[in-house]
């Protein structure tokens, strides 16, 4: 026990007078962990923080805050009683806190797609306006600013991919993917008809992306509509609930102070 303290004094002195960089040594070790970086981690930052946020800083981030719990629990179990057991709780511990701010992303992008669910018609209704006097790469560009935020990292990566010159339909189905809401795929691939066609059947085909549209904005205000009647009837439900079961107790003190009587 007194090695550890005078190993953990050691250290924190060491580190206090910068004769040893802990941050550097975190980040020298980071790449032997890279294979435990998810494949969609980076993805699901940029859905919650845009580009705000560095992935490669924040899975560092990660990798550190778990190995300094594994050290500092091995450092606790190590003063009362060292076992397997508890060299394996630390590491247990150690990569569950390594994985809960991934979880806690992947729970913000599941709670969401709801959302993206409702934003998707009335941005495509924007689109459409923009895509019947412009291309239609160039009226996703144009419409980027004006398109709901959490659309925007992917609505970038689909025009670069189209500028870059792929001609094909998979930037479209790469974007339909990354939100993966009612109907996405079958719009994406009426956005790449529309801009493969020619000025002939183009106002046709903007007439059948428009009726699409529409119907997509339709489902989306009977779903809210929805929502609410079944929110309403909800409250209905809890507050009948509260009433009977108010009611209920009163009954019964009133029962009990009778018979104390």
């Amino acid at each position: 026990m007194e090695f550890v303290l005078v190993t953990a004094i050691m250290l924190f002195v060491l580190h206090y007078n910068r004769s040893i960089d802990t941050k550097k040594f975190f980040n020298d070790i980071e790449p032997y962990f890279q294979f435990l970086m998810e494949d969609d981690y980076k993805f699901l930052l940029e859905v919650k923080y845009g580009d705000s946020k560095n992935y490669a800083t924040e899975f560092n981030k990660r990798i550190t805050q778990a190995l300094v719990l594994i050290v500092v629990l091995v450092f606790v179990f190590l003063m009362s009683n060292l076992n397997f057991v508890n060299i394996l709780l630390a590491f247990i511990l150690g990569f569950l806190a390594f994985k809960a701010p991934y979880m806690q992303l992947s729970s913000y992008y599941k709670a969401n797609l709801h959302t993206i669910n409702q934003m998707l018609p009335y941005y495509l209704k924007s689109l459409e306006i923009l895509v019947q006097h412009y291309t239609v790469p160039v009226a996703m560009r144009r419409s980027i600013p004006q398109a709901p935020k959490i659309f925007v990292s992917g609505l970038k990566r689909l025009v670069e991919k189209i500028e870059a010159g792929d001609a094909s339909v998979d930037p479209y189905m790469d974007f339909a993917k990354e939100y993966p809401v009612r109907d996405s795929m079958r719009m994406m691939r009426l956005l790449y008809r529309l801009g493969l066609g020619s000025q002939e059947n183009k106002q046709e085909q903007l007439l059948m992306f428009s009726r699409t549209v529409s119907s997509l904005q339709n489902k989306a205000r009977e779903q809210k509509y929805k929502e609410r009647l079944e929110k309403m009837e909800n409250m209905t439900m809890m507050m009948l609930c509260v009433t009977g079961g108010g009611i209920l107790l009163l009954l019964l003190y009133a029962m009990m102070s009778m018979m104390n009587i």
